[in-house]
């Protein structure tokens, strides 16, 4: 099924507290919520509506997904929300293997460790964050009660989807085997406050003079829906360390070369 953009219509409600630029040691927390819309394409005008709830309902826990960030001046996590299978009130196994997982991000270093389990196996992938050249814009709106400047940037859809996987994107690639095919490109829209002035952001995205609280790629949008400085709590910021060493260009080719064997192995089975 094709995804296609989704634009979120919920207006945030935020827990203000002042920031000390001055201060080097304050910690932060904020909540996001993604949605993305799913188009059933041609088999959507064979479905009845009642279908189409029903198929809503099942796909309700990839679509519509909660996380936390955590945050200092130069470090970041961003982890999900574990969330239950609307219909089974099991976890979703099979699309937790094309998800992201627990991420950190160093910005004074540059650097990202993040998390990942495929199959059963244990991966960290060490890299350099993503090198995002955002072009700044003038035009502003209020996201809850923070006044966020508009930036915009055109980022190689790879780099953006490095954990993930579609049997579409199998069968283009070795459609082009041999021929060079022109790369993909996303455009991202992401909305930013000088009010909390970190270069931080949800998922990929960082790089810009304060928080980013809306950001809006291809398929899915992300929104901030509470941020609180200095919580009472105490917020704990540590860098994954469990699995095989490996970089994002590696992970993406790893299950690329297990999904193939395992459409290999399908095809003998059925000969």
């Amino acid at each position: 099924m094709k995804t296609i953009f989704f634009v979120l219509s919920v207006v945030a409600s935020f827990l203000i507290l002042p920031v000390d630029e001055a201060s080097a040691d304050f910690k932060g927390q904020a909540v996001y919520i993604s949605k993305t819309k799913m188009d059933l394409g041609s088999w959507g005008a064979r479905m009845s509506e009642a279908q189409k709830k029903q198929a809503a309902a099942r796909l309700k826990n990839r679509l519509e997904k909660t996380y936390t960030l955590n945050f200092t001046k130069t470090e970041s996590t961003f982890e999900e929300e574990d969330k239950l299978d609307a219909m089974s009130g099991a976890t979703d196994s099979w699309g937790n293997n094309f998800t992201p997982g627990d991420q950190y991000k160093n910005i004074k270093e540059k650097s990202l460790l993040q998390s990942q389990e495929f199959y059963g196996k244990k991966f960290l992938v060490k890299d350099e964050l993503l090198n995002i050249d955002w072009k700044m814009g003038s035009e502003t709106k209020q996201i809850g009660k923070y006044n966020c400047f508009k930036a915009m940037a055109t980022i190689p859809t790879a780099d953006l989807s490095w954990y993930d996987f579609s049997w579409a994107e199998l069968r283009k690639k070795e459609s082009e085997d041999g021929e060079e095919a022109a790369e993909d490109m996303t455009l991202v829209e992401a909305w930013y406050t000088l009010e909390v002035p970190v270069s931080h952001g949800p998922a990929e995205y960082w790089g810009l003079p304060g928080l980013i609280l809306e950001v809006s790629s291809g398929n899915t949008t992300m929104l901030c829906t509470k941020i609180v400085i200095n919580p009472k709590e105490e917020i704990s910021i540590e860098a994954p360390d469990n699995g095989k060493e490996i970089t994002k260009k590696d992970y993406k080719a790893t299950i690329v070369r297990k999904m193939t064997e395992m459409m290999n192995n399908r095809g003998r089975r059925r000969g």
